[in-house]
C-alpha cells in the first residue's frame, strides 16, 4: 500500500554525531569531474505580506501536531467511546447509502448532535479527515472498516451525477463544494492506488471536469471562469446573482494536471493549461481569490513550469493567496496581526475592511490554515525561490494555530467551553475572531451556535480534520523557533523523489539543528546552493544554517550519480532540483 510515500523517515536511528558546517560560500565538498555544481545561491522570491510577519512570533508555544494528529484521528475513529456528543464517529448501515450498497460512514462538521445530522456528512469534513491521517502515516486501510475505501460513497452515481460531491446524494450549487471533493478524492486515490474503483471514478469525473474546462477555457468562444458553479446538465456555467468564484480556474487546474499525471492523457494537460492562462491573462488587481482552490492553482503553476517548461505567473498566484485584495471576497487572505497580545500572523481567513466591515478584526479559519500547507510547502520541491517566505510563513502559522483549540483560551474567551470530553485538546474550534460579531479581542468560535444551525457546539470537526497536514509537515528541531518542514509528505501524483525538508532559520546568526536520519548512507545535496553538503552520512547530522535565511535539502542515497538535464539536476536518474 502505497499509504504515504516510500521513503518516510520511519526506521531507526543510529547512534552518533556528524558536524556539519554548513557554508554558501564554499562547497561542502568537493564534486568529482563528472559532476557539475554550482555555488551560486538561489534568489528568492520574497512576498509582501509575509515580509511583515515577525521572525519571532510571541507568545511561542509549538505544539507536537504529530500527536496531535494522532489524538485527533484516535478520538474521532472510536466507535465505542462513551460521552457528551460521542461517539464522533458513526457508521451507519447500507442502505442508507444511494450509490452502493457499503456501508455508510461519517460525523458530523461541528460537534453534537449527531443524529440530527446523520445524512448530511459532508466529504469535506469526512474525505479530508481520512487523507489528512494518510499525510501524517496513519493507515485508514486496515483493520475492521477500510475508511478509504469507504470514502467511494460520496461518487454520486446513485442520482446520475457521476461526480464526486460535497454531500451522497446532492446537487452543486458551489464551485469550491464540488472542485475541493474532487482534489481530496483524487489525492485520496494517489494515496491508497488500486483502492476499489477510485481510480476509475477518478477517470470517469476528469472527463467531466475536462468538458467542464473546454466549455470554459477552451473552446472557440470560452464563457470564462467568472461563475457561481458549474451546471453539468446543461453544459453551462452558472452564476447565482449571489457571489462568484473565478478562482475555480485554479482548482480545476489541479484536477486537470493531477488526471494528466495519473493518466498520461495530453488533453488533461491541455485542459489544465487552458485554467492556468484564464488565470494567468488577469492582471494583477484582478485577483479572483473566492476559497481554499487559489493555492492548488499556485502549485500547479509552479509544478508544471518545472516540469512542462511553461512561463505562468506562479508568483502573481501565490501573492493573491496571501493578500486581502481579491475582488470578489476582498476580506479574504492570510491574517498579518497581532489580536489582544498574540501573533496571529499566518492564519487563513479573513481581515475585516471596508465595506465589508467598519472596524478592526478578522476571522481566521482552521481549516484554510491547515490546508493552505499542502501545495505551498510541496511547491518548494519544484522552485525553491520562494523558501524563505514559506518558511517565515509557516513558522508563524503553525505556533498561532494553537489558538484554534480551546485549551489555549480561559472559558470566557471561547463560545463553547460547556464541552470538555476533548480530554488531549485535539478538537479546534471552527475559527478564531477578533472583533467580529462581538467585542472581544480573541475569541475561539465559529458559526454553527450563532446561526442556529443545529448543533451544539461551535467545535469544528471539518477544520480539525485537517490537522494531519501539519502533522505530517511540521516537526520540531532542537533549535525554539527552527522547523522541519518536509516537502514531499503532502506532494501528491509526485514522481519518484527523495526527502526533501526545508529550514528557515529566523536568527540574525548561523545556527545548528540536528537532523535525524533513517537507516543508512547519505549525500546530503542542497538545492538554493546546488551543492552537496555531505557525503556518507547517517545516524545523527548536525547542520549549520545560514543567518535570516532558508536551506532545501535532499537525502539522496550515498554515491549516487549527479547529472544534469537542462535546469534539473538528477541523482541516480531522480530529479533533485528544478533550477
Amino acid at each position: 500500500m502505497n499509504l504515504t510515500h516510500s521513503i518516510r523517515l520511519k526506521q531507526g536511528l543510529k547512534k552518533g554525531l556528524f558536524s556539519l558546517g554548513l557554508s554558501f560560500l564554499l562547497a561542502a565538498c568537493q564534486a568529482s569531474k563528472n559532476e557539475s555544481t554550482s555555488s551560486e545561491i538561489t534568489p528568492q522570491v520574497h512576498l509582501p505580506l509575509i515580509k511583515r510577519m515577525p521572525n519571532f512570533p510571541e507568545p511561542y508555544h509549538m505544539r507536537d501536531w504529530q500527536k496531535v494528529t494522532k489524538d485527533f484521528d484516535a478520538f474521532l475513529y472510536d466507535l465505542n467511546t462513551k460521552g457528551e456528543h460521542l461517539p464522533l464517529m458513526k457508521v451507519l448501515a447500507a442502505e442508507l447509502n444511494p450509490n452502493d450498497k457499503e456501508q455508510v460512514f461519517g460525523f458530523t462538521s461541528y460537534v453534537g448532535p449527531i443524529e440530527k445530522h446523520k445524512h448530511s456528512f459532508e466529504a469535506i469534513a469526512v474525505i479530508g479527515s481520512v487523507l489528512s491521517a494518510s499525510f501524517a502515516g496513519i493507515d485508514k486501510s486496515s483493520g475492521k472498516y477500510n475508511w478509504a475505501s469507504m470514502c467511494q460513497q460520496y461518487f454520486n452515481k446513485g442520482n446520475g451525477r457521476n461526480l464526486v460531491l460535497n454531500m451522497m446524494d446532492t446537487d452543486y450549487d458551489s464551485f469550491w463544494y464540488t472542485v475541493f471533493p474532487h482534489i481530496l478524492f483524487y489525492s485520496l486515490s494517489d494515496r491508497y492506488p488500486g483502492t476499489g474503483e477510485m481510480d476509475n471514478i477518478m477517470r470517469i469525473t476528469a472527463d467531466k471536469w475536462y468538458e467542464a474546462a473546454y466549455i470554459m477555457g477552451g473552446s472557440e468562444n470560452p464563457t470564462g471562469f467568472n461563475f457561481t458553479y458549474f451546471d453539468f446538465d446543461t453544459k453551462q456555467p452558472k452564476y447565482n446573482d449571489t457571489w462568484r468564484e473565478p478562482d475555480s480556474s485554479a482548482g480545476i487546474a489541479w484536477l486537470m494536471y493531477s488526471a494528466y499525471l495519473k493518466f498520461d492523457d495530453p488533453k488533461y494537460l491541455q485542459a489544465a493549461q487552458w485554467c492556468l492562462q484564464d488565470l494567468d491573462d488577469k492582471l494583477l488587481k484582478e485577483n479572483p481569490y473566492y476559497e481554499i482552490q487559489l493555492p492548488f492553482g499556485a502549485y500547479t503553476a509552479v509544478r508544471m513550469n518545472a516540469e512542462q517548461g511553461t512561463h505562468y505567473d506562479a508568483s502573481k498566484f501565490i501573492n493573491w493567496s496571501f493578500e486581502h485584495s481579491s475582488q470578489v471576497r476582498a476580506d479574504m487572505g492570510v491574517v498579518h496581526k497581532r489580536w489582544l497580545e498574540h501573533d496571529c500572523h499566518g492564519l487563513v481567513g479573513s481581515l475585516n475592511r471596508l465595506p465589508w466591515r467598519s472596524r478592526e478584526g478578522g476571522y481566521a479559519f482552521a481549516m484554510n490554515t491547515f490546508a493552505m500547507a499542502w501545495p505551498f510547502v510541496s511547491m518548494l520541491r519544484y522552485d525553491d525561490r520562494y523558501a524563505d517566505s514559506i518558511g517565515k510563513w509557516m513558522l508563524n502559522a503553525a505556533n498561532a494555530s494553537r489558538l484554534f483549540y480551546g485549551g489555549f483560551h480561559p472559558p470566557e474567551r471561547q463560545s463553547s467551553p460547556q464541552w470538555k470530553e476533548d480530554k488531549n485538546n485535539a478538537v479546534a474550534y471552527e475559527g478564531l475572531r477578533q472583533l467580529w460579531d462581538k467585542d472581544e479581542q480573541l475569541f475561539a468560535s465559529g458559526d454553527a451556535v450563532n446561526h442556529n444551525w443545529g448543533y451544539a457546539t461551535d467545535h469544528g470537526l471539518y477544520g480539525s480534520s485537517y490537522v494531519g497536514i501539519y502533522g505530517a509537515i511540521i516537526k520540531k528541531t532542537n533549535q525554539k523557533y527552527i522547523l522541519q518542514l518536509d516537502c514531499l509528505a503532502t506532494d501528491v501524483f509526485a514522481n519518484k523523489a527523495y526527502p526533501t525538508y526545508l529550514y528557515f532559520n529566523p536568527y540574525e546568526s548561523r545556527k545548528k539543528v540536528i537532523l535525524d536520519l533513517p537507516q543508512g548512507d547519505f549525500d546530503i545535496y542542497e538545492t538554493r546552493s546546488n551543492e552537496f553538503l555531505a557525503r556518507h552520512v547517517s545516524g545523527k547530522t548536525e547542520l549549520e544554517l545560514p543567518a535570516n535565511s532558508s536551506i532545501v535539502i535532499i537525502l539522496a542515497p550515498a554515491g549516487g550519480k549527479l547529472t544534469r538535464d537542462g535546469h534539473k539536476t538528477l541523482i541516480n536518474d531522480v530529479i533533485v532540483d528544478y533550477r
